[in-house]
């Protein structure tokens, strides 16, 4: 398997549990919040602040502003003048190039379809799901109330949302921003899966051809 794997998702879909069930079956690395951590080794940025700023875009000059007394890792005077929030995506950003170099994995999040759009081995997908699919997923995860549920769904997918159309050159859950798009309500977690194994295969395949 050659493939590097980049996944993105809405809020609820599973997108996460069904990324991990691929690195599994292929053995081989998953990345998701232990971006955050080896971003902050790499970037001299502290973990807590990457956390903050993690697929959350924001619009708040003061705060860029104050948090840039405590970033370092980079001397360029471009990089200087920059927002903290941009900062922290240029390191998410060189995190992931550097770990597609290692060789193939499974990426969730973070426009690692974006950050590896010049390589030919890779993979990008989308999962989705029926709305109240999703709302009640996140109810019965986080013990909430259906309308508790279906503010966090709402705020979370905006959040993704804003994040990855303001730092890449396309549209967030859009079918022609990924190779392929998938209905993980539809399929079940363990359906999808399968699916993006096939397609994976199938891939390799023709590459091969």
């Amino acid at each position: 398997m050659n493939t590097i794997i980049t996944i993105g998702r809405k809020f609820g879909s599973r997108g996460r549990e069904i990324g991990r069930k691929v690195a599994e079956y292929y053995s081989i690395p998953f990345y998701d919040k232990d971006l955050i951590t080896r971003a902050a080794k790499e970037s001299g940025f502290c973990e807590e602040m990457i956390e903050v700023h993690d697929e959350r875009p924001t619009s708040s000059f003061l705060y860029n502003l104050v948090m840039d007394t405590y970033s370092f890792g980079y001397n360029s005077s471009s990089f200087i003048d920059m927002p903290i929030s941009h900062k922290i995506f240029l390191a998410q950003f060189d995190t992931i190039k550097k770990v597609a170099m290692e060789g193939p994995c499974v990426i969730v999040g973070r426009c690692a379809d974006y950050a590896l759009a010049e390589r030919d081995d890779v993979l990008n997908l989308f999962i989705y799901g029926d709305e109240q699919a999703r709302i009640e997923s996140i109810a019965k995860r986080y013990e909430l109330s259906m309308d508790k549920a279906r503010d966090m769904v709402n705020k979370k997918d905006k959040q993704r949302s804003s994040y990855y159309n303001y730092y890449t050159s396309k549209k967030w859950g859009r079918a022609d921003s990924y190779n392929l798009c998938l209905d993980s309500s539809l399929f079940g977690i363990e359906g999808t899966v399968k699916l993006i194994i096939q397609t994976v295969d199938d891939l390799e395949q023709i590459r091969k051809a």
